[in-house]
């Protein structure tokens, strides 16, 4: 096998590891209210949380005002306070 035979092989197993890597792992915005925070995973959320998901590019508008509130776990922001959901 040539050279060039053998970087065209490396090519496009590299192209499908990454194609595979980048569906995997997805990454959602989720907001209540003007509160937003970053999730790994799709949760299924209480009708009462009233949050919003987004996709991961999405950005707010010039005009709206959101704040980040991060936090880890399965959850959701009401008010100041995070609220579990059981899995």
């Amino acid at each position: 096998m040539t050279i060039l035979g053998k970087t065209l092989i490396g090519a496009i197993m590299g192209a499908g590891v990454m194609a595979f890597a980048m569906a995997s792992a997805s990454a959602e915005i989720v907001c209540n209210d003007t509160v937003c925070w970053h999730t790994h995973e799709r949760y299924t959320y209480p009708p009462d949380a009233r949050v919003t998901v987004h996709p991961d590019h999405w950005r707010w508008g010039e005009r709206e005002h959101y704040t980040w509130r991060e936090h880890t776990g399965r959850g959701y922001w009401r008010g100041d306070h995070w609220v579990e959901i059981e899995r």
